[in-house]
């Protein structure tokens, strides 16, 4: 069986006959023609892996075939052969989509490396992935072996989602397997990391701890405020750093990223807790404390997340930036983002504009009920290309498209990521328990020990206690809580789904990204 099938169109074809030879001993199947009109009749009728065309040929030149062919097949790979190396030719060439050229004269090695490059990429690409994954294993498992601080795991969780994308171009399903396997671990790891340091971090005052939710503002973007520049501070919801990973190409067609960092989301890594903090530059029990009329604990009726502009204003004014003109923008659907493209404009005098994006939120929750978004997202792979898929097309990248001729700098976070769940775990409460799949809380909760991180004081954990006797419980690695009532049930709807409010790298370590228009 041939390697690949290639047509070969050059009006002097008789000439080639040697590297034709070269080429069919190497185990390619060559057909030959010497004018466009019959290559575009044998493209037509046949399957080609790569089309090779002379660019000068009499009756209808190389680009004029290429045209044609592309609109025949347009992912056939086209190679264009030319005497002529001049600029206009060029472009024209990478216009109309040719995947490789060559200037002629041409030896028989030279077609061979192109073909190898087109038809073998992919293999090649596939092998070398495996190789230096292989090679990188060891180092990765010496590192959570190691006893790592806050900043080590946030390099290794970056290491294991660097190794995640790059698998994706690997088809082997064995490597990729043993990748999961080193990510569970890392997990399993994380979760007696957390346990053991989380209170301490969220005391008062404490020192050499990671930035969090509630430090966000004072550590990441208020020492980066530039006079007379523009700051748009972006919260994009509920995104995952292999999410960013996914979008950050687009982002860089119009904007240089100067730093791609990451900080820790407060638990419960849910909109309400995480999002409140990070506003109003505190943890959700002083929230509590010095807003109680505004803050809403999961069993209480209203909505969780209507005061974050006052927070925020609140924040400013404690810190002494009262000063500091701001706007707040908050888009949950399409026309008020189409209205934030039309009114971007109006923005520019502010000195801090603050944008809360909540689609990739809904989309996670969406998931969970639609079944044909199970069907779209139903793993890290897909989860990320509907992800790019959506901000390609959304009145967000309308919106920083218009922003991007103007000098402007840009903070991208998020309040937190989510996790896959595939791990039931019964938990047993009375009526006014909270129906969240990653974490509880409630008087009298019943459960596994070794299966969640329990604050029986959620002031530990500096959170609110919503009831005299209340405990928190936050679900681990991939786990998701069920109670005993129609379990089987519970546990098959919501296996395989997008979940958030627990601990895991996932849901805690997210990004936080600074850009700046290019000049």
């Amino acid at each position: 069986m041939a390697l690949a099938k290639i047509l070969w169109v050059d009006d002097e074809i008789e000439s080639l006959h040697s590297q034709i030879l070269f080429l069919e001993n190497k185990g390619y199947e060559i057909s030959s023609m010497t004018n466009g009109f019959d290559a575009i009749d044998y493209v037509r009728d046949n399957f080609i892996d790569v089309v090779l065309i002379d660019e000068s040929m009499p009756g209808i030149t190389g680009l004029e075939t290429l045209a044609k062919i592309k609109e025949i097949n347009q992912q056939v790979p086209v190679v264009l052969i030319t005497k002529n190396e001049t600029e206009n030719l060029m472009n024209d060439a990478i216009g109309s989509q040719i995947t490789d050229y060559l200037i002629k004269p041409v030896n028989p090695n030279q077609v061979l490396l192109s073909l190898k490059k087109i038809i073998d990429n992919k293999r090649l690409v596939a092998e070398k992935t495996t190789t230096a994954y292989q090679q990188q294993f060891r180092n990765l498992f010496m590192a959570l072996n190691s006893n790592p601080d806050h900043n080590d795991w946030m390099d290794i969780y970056k290491k294991l989602i660097y190794w995640e994308l790059e698998m994706e171009k690997s088809d082997s399903p064995e490597m990729r397997e043993v990748l999961q396997s080193q990510k569970q671990e890392a997990n399993t790891e994380f979760f007696k990391f957390v346990s053991k340091n989380y209170a301490s971090w969220v005391k008062p005052k404490a020192t050499g701890v990671p930035v969090m939710s509630h430090t966000l503002f004072q550590s990441k973007v208020f020492p980066n405020l530039e006079k007379g520049v523009p700051t748009f501070f972006i919260l994009l919801d509920n995104l995952r750093f292999d999410q960013w990973k996914a979008i950050q190409p687009i982002f860089s067609e119009n904007f240089r990223i100067t730093e791609e960092d990451t900080f820790y989301a407060i638990m419960p890594t849910a909109t309400q807790y995480s999002r409140n903090a990070m506003f109003a530059g505190m943890m959700p029990m002083d929230i509590e404390r010095q807003f109680p009329s505004q803050w809403r604990n999961d069993d209480e009726e209203g909505g969780k997340n209507l005061y974050e502009e006052d927070f925020f204003r609140a924040q400013l004014k404690r810190i002494g930036k009262d000063n500091l003109r701001f706007s707040y923008t908050k888009v949950l659907n399409f026309q008020a983002g189409q209205d934030l493209v039309n009114n971007i404009h109006n923005l520019y005098d502010n000195d801090i504009n603050i944008i809360v994006y909540n689609f990739v939120d809904m989309l996670s929750h969406a998931r969970t009920e639609m079944e044909v978004l199970k069907e779209l997202a139903s793993d890290e792979i897909s989860y990320r290309s509907i992800t790019s898929s959506w901000f390609e097309h959304s009145p967000l990248h309308q919106a920083l498209k218009k922003m991007a001729d103007k000098k402007i700098n840009i903070i991208l976070a998020t309040d937190h990521g989510s996790v896959r769940v595939k791990t039931p775990c019964k938990v047993i409460g009375d009526k006014q328990t909270t129906t969240n799949l990653r974490y509880k809380h409630g008087r009298n909760l019943n459960y596994e020990a070794k299966e969640v991180l329990a604050f029986r004081d959620p002031r530990l954990a500096g959170l609110p206690v919503p009831t005299v006797n209340s405990s928190f419980i936050f679900a681990k690695e991939d786990g998701f809580l069920c109670y005993p009532n129609n379990y089987n049930y519970y546990v098959n709807y919501y296996r395989n789904t997008f979940q958030h409010g627990g601990v895991s790298l996932e849901e805690m370590i997210i990004p936080v990204i600074k850009m700046t228009s290019k000049p």
